[in-house]
């Protein structure tokens, strides 16, 4: 059970000083069964006047901070303590209604979920719909966890994980023509192509570190993005086709959403002169304090990029 300390550093750069709106900070990781929030900092350069925190409608927890000076340059720096006990797939227990595609969800849960399986992109084609139905047994014997676990796995073996330090996301017909993309890119692909088969669906933002000398993940030295489905007897279950692996190893989830949009890390405004603005720069580092065997022990995953 490791103990991580993350450092989230954001970074922007103005040629002359400017004036800052309001700025939507989400950061801070979500208490769960699998993650206990140890101690969590957040200190912002210039202060802001005011700073005060929300829960938004999935229970993610948000910073909002305004600002009544100016400056060349604003650091939000987010400090964290996390002990992370991670889900594994053999503890992904479906009920029995529920093991084998095609399933519907209970009455009772129906409700809540139907959001999450309402498809959020363009598929006029329906090249997506075709995608996914690959991954059902022409046999009619299709395993609900075999399913997504070969979806996540065929995205990670057939598509070519490229960063882009641009902002902004690929749709998911986009990502699925060119074949390449990233984390969020493959998230969002995974998401549409879970909710074209019926299951309820959610965007992940968080961190990527490794469990392990053997366990090398991609995507790490900056925010991660991956996937959750809702599976009737576990709930809701990690997928993460940038690394094809199923369960929350090496994975601390931040913020979860309906769509990529609710769940960005830092937004806001400011205003100033045209062409003040320099650069963003994002800086993700984790490193272990304790934890697992000497032989098993979690690799720290560190970076930065920049944005001109």
């Amino acid at each position: 059970m490791p103990l991580l300390n993350l450092s989230h550093v954001t970074s922007y750069t103005y040629r002359q000083p400017v004036s800052f709106g309001e700025h939507r900070i989400m950061v801070r990781p979500r208490e769960s069964y699998d993650q206990h929030l140890i101690d969590a900092d957040l200190h912002i350069d210039p202060p802001p006047s005011d700073l005060r925190w929300l829960q938004d409608v999935f229970g993610n927890s948000v910073a909002i901070a305004t600002f009544n000076r100016r400056a060349k340059r604003l650091v939000i720096d987010s400090r964290v303590q996390v002990l992370h006990a991670p889900a594994e797939v053999e503890h992904v227990d479906i009920e029995e209604y529920a093991r084998l595609y095609p399933f519907t969800y209970s009455s009772e849960e129906m409700p809540d979920l139907l959001r999450s399986i309402e498809r959020q992109h363009l598929d006029p084609q329906r090249q997506i719909d075709g995608w996914a139905r690959r991954f059902i047994s022409p046999t009619g014997h299709t395993e609900t966890l075999a399913l997504l676990s070969d979806m996540t796995t065929a995205i990670k073996r057939e598509f070519t994980y490229v960063p882009r330090p641009e902002k902004g996301t690929q749709t998911p017909i986009e990502t699925l023509a060119r074949r390449k993309g990233t984390c969020r890119d493959y998230a969002m692909l995974m998401i549409e192509a879970a909710r074209a088969l019926g299951f309820a669906a959610r965007f992940v933002s968080g961190y990527v570190y490794n469990p392990s000398a053997r366990d090398q993940r991609t995507g790490g030295g900056n925010t991660h993005a991956w996937v959750r489905v809702y599976l009737p007897g576990s709930g809701w279950v990690e997928f993460d086709p940038t690394n094809g692996i199923v369960g929350s190893r090496g994975l601390i989830r931040v913020a979860v959403a309906r769509d990529i949009y609710q769940a960005v890390p830092v937004s806001g405004t400011w205003s100033g002169f045209p062409g003040s603005f320099l650069d963003m720069e994002v800086s993700v580092n984790i490193s272990v304090d304790q934890g697992v065997s000497a032989d098993d022990t979690p690799i720290a995953a560190n970076g930065s990029r920049k944005i001109r």
